[in-house]
């Protein structure tokens, strides 16, 4: 019988559509059940049941307490905050950021760093980088223009990590955008659009690249935040905002052209091109996992599966750009 069935990691990953490193994460927390066969893991297929019946529950009880107009609160699990993962142990290693391009390289590093724990944390920018700075976590992601140079990431870096020596590794650029209605039935343009009284947006979360991509655009154009329509409003994930776009939720979402690719009834206006980089700290550049991302990324087999995806620039992965 299917309920008797045991699954591998990977298989539960599969069923769940979620990365195998955040099944050893819902196990690790308690949140899903699991047992060893010999040095394997394996989970019940009904234990599997039993966490997406619980989840859905959660989903219940929040919809039962909130308001879930779409207009006013576009309701979905990419609305709730991921939590940010930390290195309990020598063997945990954590890479913050949300990119799947992430899950490729932990897979990677998961073939190359025996007896080492990847995790996974699906967190912003700013919250990785404190981490990283207060040395709870290996390695952030960034993708964070700083309006007044017109630069990414090296400004950010700096006054963020204060005192820590860093280096920054380039992964990929992205064109960053804003998602509209199929059409573009508002006739938007450009950031300017933003000044508009007949406009609404779908936000991201508070400490995100494109979130702060945003806030650093309505600030040099000397836009009150508070004059935005649905400025409050926010999600966890590019396909969150885009998704209440298509739905009619918002006029207007920021979020990358790949995302915007995948969701129907949308139309991406290209904006601006970022640089998607990882930051480390300069005392672990000899340490073997540094060694082990930079063969990776600088590997045809790694590089060749990112550009399958589509949406990604590969021209400097792999590059050191900056040593702060």
């Amino acid at each position: 019988m299917l309920q008797d069935t045991a699954l591998t990691p990977q298989e539960v990953a599969d069923i769940l559509k979620i990365a195998k490193n955040t099944v050893y994460e819902l196990i690790k927390r308690g949140e899903l059940n699991a047992y060893k066969v010999g040095k394997k893991l394996r989970i019940d297929f009904k234990d599997v049941e039993d966490y997406k019946n619980k989840s859905k529950s959660i989903k219940s009880a929040e919809v039962n307490n909130q308001d879930t107009n779409i207009d006013n609160n576009p309701l979905s699990f990419e609305t709730l905050s991921p939590p940010l993962y930390e290195a309990t142990s020598p063997k945990d290693f954590v890479i913050c950021g949300q990119d799947v391009m992430l899950d490729i390289l932990s897979r990677h590093l998961e073939m190359k760093l025996h007896g080492v724990r990847i995790l996974r944390s699906y967190t912003g920018c700013y919250n990785g980088l404190f981490a990283l700075y207060l040395g709870k976590i290996q390695i952030s992601t960034v993708h964070l223009w700083d309006g007044d140079s017109g630069e990414y990431n090296i400004p950010f870096v700096r006054r963020m990590l204060p005192g820590v020596p860093t280096v920054i590794i380039h992964l990929a650029c992205r064109m960053q955008g804003f998602y509209v209605a199929k059409g573009n039935p508002k006739k938007i343009k450009g950031w300017e659009d933003l000044k508009r009284s007949d406009i609404s947006i779908i936000n991201r979360e508070k400490g995100c690249g494109t979130r702060i991509l945003l806030d650093e655009h309505i600030r040099v154009l000397g836009i009150d935040s508070s004059s935005i329509e649905g400025y409050s409003r926010e999600c966890f994930s590019h396909l969150a905002v885009a998704s209440t776009v298509s739905r009619g939720g918002a006029d207007l979402a920021i979020g990358n052209e790949k995302t915007g690719l995948q969701v129907k009834n949308i139309d991406f206006i290209p904006l601006q091109e970022e640089k998607y980089q990882l930051v480390v700290k300069k005392e672990d550049m000899n340490k073997p996992f540094f060694k082990a991302i930079m063969e990776i990324l600088n590997s045809e087999n790694f590089k060749m599966e990112i550009s399958g995806l589509g949406g990604y620039d590969l021209t400097e992965t792999g590059s050191i750009v900056a040593e702060l």
